[in-house]
Parts: C-alpha cells; sequence; structure tokens
C-alpha cells in the first residue's frame, strides 16, 4: 500500500481544505482527528475517490506515513498544540518533521522549536493565509523553524500555494525558529489596519455625505481597478452590494457593530511595544475594536455625551475621491509601520528576513493581497536595506500626491465628530517620522526633573547623559539609563 507524503491532523474548515488542495497537487496525504466520527465522514464526503486516507487511530496515522514523517498539526492554537506534539512524540523517529499551521504566537513557536531539535526532531510553524477559500485553492504559506525540514516540505508547499502572475509560488522559507509565525502575525496585524481603514472609509462616505450602500459598493468596484486593487476591497464591494432577503434593507446595515478578534493584531501590538517599534496604526485599530465591543455602554453615551452634527456642504464627488487617496496613503503608513517591526524584530531575534520576498508571498493567497505589494517587492529589491517604505520613491511620490486629500479627510472627520482612528494615526505618524526635531526635547526634561532621568544634549556626541538640579535642592546623583 502505498505511504503518505504528507499528513494532516484536525479536519476543522482549514484542515480538510488544505488535505483536498494536497489531493489534488497529485499528493497523498493521511489525515486523523480526535473525533474519529469526523474522520468517517471526511471520507465518506469530500475525500471519497481521493488520494486521502483516513486513518482512525495516531498509530495508525503514524504507520502510513512515509520517512521523514511530515505531520501537520491543523488545531487550535495554544495548549493544544503542546498537546497533540506530546501524544505523537512516542511514535516519532529521528528527522521526523511536526508542522504546526495554526496561528500560533512565536514565542510558543521558538519554544517547541528548541524542544523538538532537542529530541532529534525537526519542527515548522508556519503561517498560512487565505482562510476557507485560500486553503482549497491556494493560500499564502510562511514557513520558518528547523532549516533542515525546508527541503522535505518545499514540494508540498510551493505546490499548494498559491501563485502570482510569473508562476512564483506565495510561499518561501521565512526564517529560524519563530520567524514564519512572526511574519504571519505582523500580517494579520496589517490586515487589522486595512479593515479598519477600509471601515472609516465606509463610515465617512455614509455619515458625513449619507451615500447609500448600492453606491458605495460601486464606488468601491471603481476603486479595485486602481491603485487600492486587493481583496479586501474586492469583498467590500460585494458586502456593500448583498442585500438582507429578511428585511430588504442592505445587509450590512443590519449586522451588530461590534467586532470580534482572536488576538494576533493584539500579539502585533504587543511585539511593537516590546520592541519599541512604532505601529500605532495596528494599534488603533485593535483598539477600535475593543470599543465597537462596548454596544452598550455606547449606546447610553450617545444620548448624553454632545458632539457636533454631521452637516457636509462641499463636492461630494470631491470629497470621496479625497477618502480613496486618504485610505491610499494610510495604508502605505501602516504598511510601513509593519516592515519596520518586523526588520525590529529581525535584528532582536537574528532573523535574516527577506522583505521583498515576503511582499511576495502576501501578494497572493492571503488576506491582504493587494496590487501595492508588487510595489513593496520592487522597493526592497532596489535597496535590501531600506529603513521606511516611506522612504522608497514610489511611494514617497504616492504620499506627496495624496497628502493634501488625506489632510482634509482627517479635518473633516474631527470637524463632524466621525471616528477615525486609523486614518489620523496613519497620518500622525507620517509627521512624526518625517519630523528631524520632536517635542521629546522636553519630555525628556519632564523625566529628568522628577526622576533624574538624564538627557543628552545636541551640542555633545551621542551616548553622553547629562543631568540638570532643576529644583536646587535635588542634588546631583542620576539614575542610571536604561529604556524598558
Amino acid at each position: 500500500m502505498r505511504q503518505a507524503e504528507i499528513g494532516v491532523i484536525g479536519l476543522a474548515v482549514m484542515g480538510e481544505n488544505l488535505i483536498l488542495n494536497m489531493a489534488g497537487k497529485g499528493f497523498t496525504v493521511a489525515c486523523f482527528n480526535r473525533t474519529v466520527a469526523k474522520v468517517d465522514a471526511f471520507m465518506a464526503g469530500r475525500a471519497k475517490g481521493r488520494s486521502i486516507v483516513g486513518c482512525r487511530s495516531l498509530e495508525e496515522f503514524c504507520a502510513r506515513l512515509a520517512r521523514p514523517r511530515r505531520i501537520m498539526l491543523m488545531v487550535k492554537a495554544g495548549k493544544p498544540v503542546d498537546d497533540f506534539i506530546e501524544t505523537l512524540l512516542p511514535h516519532l523517529e529521528p528527522g521526523d518533521i511536526v508542522i504546526d499551521g495554526g496561528n500560533s504566537h512565536f514565542p510558543d513557536t521558538i519554544r517547541r522549536c528548541r524542544h523538538l531539535e532537542g529530541k532529534g526532531l525537526l519542527f515548522i510553524g508556519t503561517g498560512v493565509s487565505g482562510g476557507e477559500e485560500g486553503a482549497l485553492t491556494g493560500p499564502s504559506i510562511m514557513p520558518g523553524g528547523s532549516p533542515a525540514a525546508w527541503p522535505h516540505v518545499r514540494p508540498v508547499f510551493q505546490a499548494i500555494a498559491a501563485k502570482v502572475a510569473d508562476g512564483s509560488p506565495c510561499c518561501e522559507w521565512v526564517g529560524r525558529d519563530g520567524a514564519g509565525h512572526y511574519v504571519k502575525m505582523v500580517h494579520n496585524g496589517i490586515e487589522y489596519g486595512d479593515m479598519q481603514m477600509i471601515c472609516e472609509a465606509y463610515a465617512l462616505m455614509d455619515r458625513l455625505l449619507g451615500v447609500p450602500a448600492a453606491e458605495m459598493s460601486r464606488t468601491f468596484a471603481a476603486w479595485n481597478e486602481g491603485e487600492l486593487d486587493s481583496y479586501l476591497i474586492e469583498i467590500t464591494r460585494d458586502i456593500l452590494a448583498r442585500t438582507d432577503e429578511a428585511t430588504g434593507l442592505p445587509m450590512v446595515d443590519v449586522i451588530l457593530d461590534t467586532a470580534g478578534q482572536k488576538g494576533t493584531g493584539k500579539w502585533t501590538s504587543q511585539s511593537a511595544l516590546d520592541l519599541g517599534a512604532p505601529a500605532p496604526t495596528v494599534a488603533e485599530a485593535v483598539f477600535a475594536r475593543c470599543l465597537s465591543a462596548l454596544k452598550e455602554e455606547r449606546v447610553v453615551a450617545a444620548q448624553v455625551l454632545r458632539s457636533p452634527q454631521p452637516a457636509f456642504t462641499g463636492d461630494r464627488a470631491a470629497f470621496i475621491e479625497d477618502v480613496r487617496q486618504a485610505l491610499y496613503a494610510s495604508k502605505i503608513c501602516s504598511y510601513a509601520q509593519g516592515f519596520q517591526l518586523m526588520r525590529l524584530a529581525a535584528a532582536e531575534y537574528k532573523w535574516d528576513l527577506n522583505y521583498g520576498q515576503i511582499a511576495l508571498m502576501w501578494r497572493g493567497g492571503c488576506i491582504i493581497r493587494a496590487r501595492f505589494l508588487g510595489r513593496i517587492k520592487e522597493a526592497f529589491d532596489e535597496d535590501a536595506e531600506l529603513a521606511s517604505l516611506l522612504l522608497a520613491p514610489y511611494f514617497r511620490d504616492a504620499i506627496a500626491r495624496s497628502q493634501a486629500a488625506w489632510r482634509r479627510v482627517v479635518a473633516a472627520a474631527v470637524t463632524f465628530g466621525v471616528p477615525a482612528p486609523a486614518f489620523s494615526s496613519a497620518l500622525a505618524y507620517y509627521d512624526g517620522y518625517r519630523s528631524a526635531r520632536l517635542p521629546a526635547n522636553l519630555l525628556q526634561a519632564q523625566r529628568d526633573y522628577f526622576g533624574a532621568h538624564t538627557y543628552e544634549r545636541i551640542d555633545r556626541p551621542r551616548g553622553e547623559f547629562f543631568h540638570t538640579n532643576w529644583t536646587g535642592h535635588g542634588g546631583d546623583t542620576a539614575a542610571s539609563t536604561y529604556t524598558a
């Protein structure tokens, strides 16, 4: 009996569809699920007649795999991954490969990689993006972990991954230990920002201009033909075109305005804080979801807190074009923050990240796939050491063209009381990054005043620290200089 080239544990939406994708590309796949009834149902349904082997125990599952075994876990992140790894260990041999394809937190991946390598096994933590459709037809795959494992899984991963126009797969080795899951985490953080910015564009057209959903759908369709061409703009077009059968209202208007989240945006923001990386747009997108969850409080507050009444009287078509430009400029800043964060993480964790290759992996299959990711790849191909996307000629010029419109949109949002935290934070980031001098000189003086935290001087070399006895009776003893 033919041995399976790869095995997948977990028959939820992503697991099932990845298995079908692998089988469709000519691989024999073994599958197992702790609830064996799911295996039976899968084999009698979608897997019937395909090169898929259903297994009813881990012993059978491991016995059906060719050596070295390649086992992909598609289970809930956290403890379930650790539990399955420990359950698998007695059935594995040196050189076997365990792959975690879930949304695991990258520190867990670093730990698991060391744990399994210490036992003579290999480990891969890989981001998989694209949702149900991507898993079946071609996702973006971001593997990292034990480098020795990559040649064994590369043929499978690159075969099932999405392809860009020239046929290149949206899958390449990212780096050691937690690098793959880190890049996937940042992808998801950027996704949070993209979604929030699109929602702000929708809110401005809805609340300030009263644009009907069907008309907005046509607007997003037109935007999707230009530089904003992306999967998220595409699905926004489709969502705004849908009518609720029960009420006859636009579907978007009958959906409660509370957003959920699974944690990857929060992890991205936490990592940015840990590394001292300015990533305010992702953080504001996370906080916007948190604020949306306070629905009952907001309903009460809306009755008692005064605000301006939207009364926009300008050129409607011109303002919609301003919103488009503001969305594009904010998007550029959000991605600049994400790539800046990855650069700082690479230095901290000793990863050799290829940023142009990462942009290519995101070009197809994943949720943030967009035309302008090709521009990001070009920017890093031109300058692999690029400090910020904002300094690349294409993006620098794009923001220069959009800047006036961007400022008009943020000003209108503030004037008329429409919350636009992602647009506003992206603009503040841009203004901060382009400022040769920020008011942090006063901030550092304040820190030295109350805590003797010292400061550097503009007329002395960097790295020399000074303290002033501001009150005349505080003494000359200074605190040690450090950044937490």
